[in-house]
């Protein structure tokens, strides 16, 4: 018998002020593709904030096809 993966819908995980919350990416009309700058705007709209806040956020693209919107690493 054949084996069948059922494929999951992609996630966009965001950190943003101390929040951390995965939506699927369908449910914002997004998708792997989808620009960095589209994908800031609609988070900042979903969340109700200024996109000017999510500007410098980095997005980390996966391999499987997720994603990541945070802010930028700072060390040292």
């Amino acid at each position: 018998m054949p084996s069948r993966m059922k494929t999951a819908d992609p996630i966009l995980h965001v950190r943003h002020n101390g929040l951390s919350i995965d939506f699927l990416m369908s449910d914002l009309d997004l998708g792997p593709y989808s620009d960095d700058n589209t994908i800031r705007k609609v988070v900042a709209e979903y969340l109700k904030t200024p996109y000017s806040s999510l500007k410098n956020h980095k997005i980390d693209r996966h391999p499987n096809g997720n994603l990541t919107l945070r802010p930028h690493a700072v060390f040292g």
